[in-house]
């Protein structure tokens, strides 16, 4: 099958190849995607730039890639969960770093998988699942409900879109912090929005005199202003910086999980979370995707067609 891989770890695009790979095999409880899109997250060119080396094995060539939408073509021993000709969807983080979803097929634990959603094409959902699942863990760790006034550091990001719509979902009253350029995005989906940089406690404080009640960080460097804002009793999380578990927050790092999917999917399916896919890109441009996600400056989701 054709796939993207690269040979040993890089900081640059520089050992990405797209070329013939090995067929997956379909081992008991698995599943072979025929993929139509794959998310593109940073996790993927900050792993293949060895960023995860200290914490997974890597298997080279590598083939990037966590997030999946396709069809079901075989299933493995036992696996009555599925049918070929199913349309899915997973966050296909493996234990080993090697055989990931930028190719033509891959192969996934049956746990891991959810059925699409009809409400998404297959680019939305591609992009759904990894940044969807960050923001539900995130949201869940917060136990955030409709008495919370929630901040949301990179509102207008992959994750941070999802967790907007998330929190609102559950009641919540959201603030999200963006670039000007975003804030009509944001107040689409439904957050009140604060331009980041320097002042931003103050604005926050602004719309909520009393602080917020839980903070989600999705950007990084923020553990300053989450501290200043929160009230009494609030709670934090980050999905970048481990240091805020000194300071009473947790550390979000997010499993793959097909019943957690499946409640994606069903909050997609009532009109409750949309996905929005800011470029497509075919395998021979995943260097081009890699690039415009280190920008750091996407307004929702980067999608690889195979």
């Amino acid at each position: 099958m054709r796939a993207v891989s690269y040979d040993s770890f890089a900081n640059d695009n520089s050992r990405l190849r797209v070329g013939v790979v090995p067929d997956p095999k379909v081992g008991p409880g698995q599943v072979l995607i025929e993929v139509r899109a794959a998310g593109v997250n940073p996790v993927d060119w900050k792993v293949m730039a060895g960023g995860l080396d200290g914490m997974m094995d890597a298997v080279f060539p590598v083939v990037p890639g966590w997030d999946v939408a396709g069809v079901v073509r075989a299933l493995g021993p036992d696996t009555p969960d599925f049918a070929p000709g199913d349309e899915v969807m997973s966050y296909a983080r493996k234990d080993v770093i090697g055989a990931g979803t930028f190719a033509e097929y891959v192969t996934v634990s049956a746990d891991h998988v959810a059925r699409k959603p009809a409400a998404l094409d297959w680019n939305q959902a591609g992009g759904l699942p990894l940044a969807g699942m960050t923001a539900q863990r995130a949201l869940d760790r917060l136990d955030v409900g409709p008495a919370d006034v929630l901040l949301v550091h990179a509102a207008s990001g992959g994750v941070g879109s999802f967790a907007v719509q998330l929190g609102r979902d559950r009641g919540a009253r959201v603030i999200g912090t963006a670039s000007e350029a975003n804030h009509a995005y944001l107040r689409e989906l439904g957050a009140e929005p604060v331009v980041y940089g320097d002042g931003l406690a103050g604005r926050v404080r602004d719309l909520a005199a009393d602080g917020v009640s839980a903070v989600a960080d999705f950007a990084g460097g923020q553990l300053e202003t989450t501290l200043s804002v929160l009230g009494p009793g609030g709670r934090h999380v980050s999905i970048t910086e481990s240091d805020v578990e000194r300071h009473g927050g947790h550390w979000i790092w997010v499993r793959p999980d097909g019943a957690a999917l499946a409640r994606l999917a069903a909050l997609a399916d009532r009109g409750a979370l949309g996905v929005e896919v800011a470029g497509t890109f075919p395998l021979d441009q995943v260097g081009a995707a890699f690039d415009a996600s280190r920008g750091g400056h996407t307004r929702g989701k980067l999608v690889i067609i195979p």
